[in-house]
């Protein structure tokens, strides 16, 4: 056997006698999630789990280990994910800090705070939110107002942000923060602070779905300390530099939410069938609905690939900078897809909202919470004119 083949015999066995049971049945909601946190709460299952993981540091499995990671190469962590996947075993830990801000801390983060974030992240012990947009900059994000006053040992934030995802559940926020007003771009520092700190206040937003995951979140002078003891800096790279790390962070949001659209998993021919009727072959007894299907499944196996290309690009620095625009753009657009295609095969009933029988009309809300993934982490317009220009070269209308 080769060295993987015996990785991914080892993973199995693992996962097999380490996943408890309840981990290993369907999501049915979004509470089945877990986002960690100082205040988490946990359904059976959840807290073993999570830290089973981390302690093995497969919340983050390819983090170098000294940052809580489990140390895989791309390979090895390609294997674990197929295996979680084949033997049905949930993430332990969904979190913004695995996602989006432990990346760029690995790439423009001091040893320092390397060492202090990191392993909380892996562990799950700080929920994070994201603060960027404001009610007057989305798309042009670089004009962002909320301002950071140096004061000497702490700066003074005051300010709005919008669209900040659980923001009234989050521990702590990585927020861009304006320091030089005569500058744009490099006038924007990145700062990390506690959203206990005084004068930090949240307002939900309801979607068309009836949830709300976005919250308005407002500054009114907050007080953001330089440092975090002796050495760990509040400002993740230098200040008034803060583009750069907002800038790369966003290829990785950017990612994660094209993610959507490439882990739908098997085709839905099979629950369609359930639901529909078989013909005489055993297909899906609608034939349009099929064909739409095919089309579905073969755009999902492309998506995948270019995902596992532009891993490979990546991880060799060949990565162009748009490459994460094309994966956003390709991924939501596939993801509406599917729900539109699933709207599609449960007829009317699919509309109902409310009733036991429609699980709250879990359907419907999710299909409607779709329309957001082409808005959010910038919009699909915003996508195809970077990818036009970048990447195909043309020119600006």
């Amino acid at each position: 056997m080769s060295d993987l083949e015996t990785f991914r015999a080892e993973t199995a066995a693992w996962l097999e006698a380490n996943c408890p049971p309840e981990m290993r049945q369907p999501m049915t909601s979004e509470d089945d999630a877990v986002w960690g946190g100082r205040n988490a709460t946990f359904k059976p299952g959840q807290k073993e789990w999570l830290d089973i993981m981390a302690a093995k540091g497969w919340t983050v499995p390819d983090w170098p280990t000294e940052y809580g990671g489990g140390g895989l190469s791309r390979a090895e962590a390609k294997v674990l994910g197929q295996e979680m996947a084949r033997l049905r075993c949930r993430s332990p830990l969904s979190s913004f800090g695995i996602w989006m801000l432990g990346p760029a801390l690995l790439h423009f983060g001091t040893e320092a705070q390397k060492k202090y974030f990191l392993p909380q992240i892996a562990r799950g012990e700080i929920r994070w939110c994201q603060g960027y947009s404001e009610p007057g900059s989305g798309s042009d994000l670089a004009s962002l107002q909320t301002s950071a006053i140096d004061q000497g040992d702490h700066y003074l934030v005051n300010g709005q942000k919008i669209w900040t995802s659980y923001a009234d559940q989050a521990d702590w926020i990585f927020c861009l923060t304006r320091t030089d007003k005569n500058e744009k771009h490099k006038g924007i520092t990145f700062l990390l602070f506690d959203m206990a700190s005084e004068g930090v206040s949240t307002k939900p937003i309801k979607l068309i779905s009836g949830a709300s995951p976005f919250c308005e979140t407002f500054f009114d002078d907050v007080k953001v300390p330089k440092t975090y003891g002796e050495d760990v800096s509040a400002i993740v790279y230098e200040e008034n530099k803060g583009w750069d790390v907002a800038k790369y962070l966003l290829g990785h949001e950017r990612s994660m939410i094209s993610g959507q659209g490439g882990s739908a998993g098997s085709s839905l021919g099979e629950k369609f069938a359930d639901k529909i009727g078989r013909d005489e072959m055993g297909r899906l007894d609608d034939p349009i609905l099929r064909a739409k299907l095919a089309d579905l499944d073969m755009e999902l196996l492309a998506f995948r690939a270019m995902a596992e290309r532009f891993g490979d690009t990546f991880k060799a620095g060949l990565c162009h900078p748009a490459q994460p625009n094309m994966m956003k753009y390709v991924g939501t657009e596939l993801n509406k897809s599917r729900y539109e295609l699933i709207m599609s095969s449960g007829g009317s009933a699919v509309l109902e909202w409310e009733s036991d029988a429609s699980n709250g009309g879990l359907t419907a809300r999710d299909w409607l919470r779709t329309k957001a993934n082409s808005i959010e982490g910038g919009t699909s317009e915003v996508m195809l004119n970077v990818i036009s220009k970048q990447i195909l070269r043309l020119p600006g209308a």
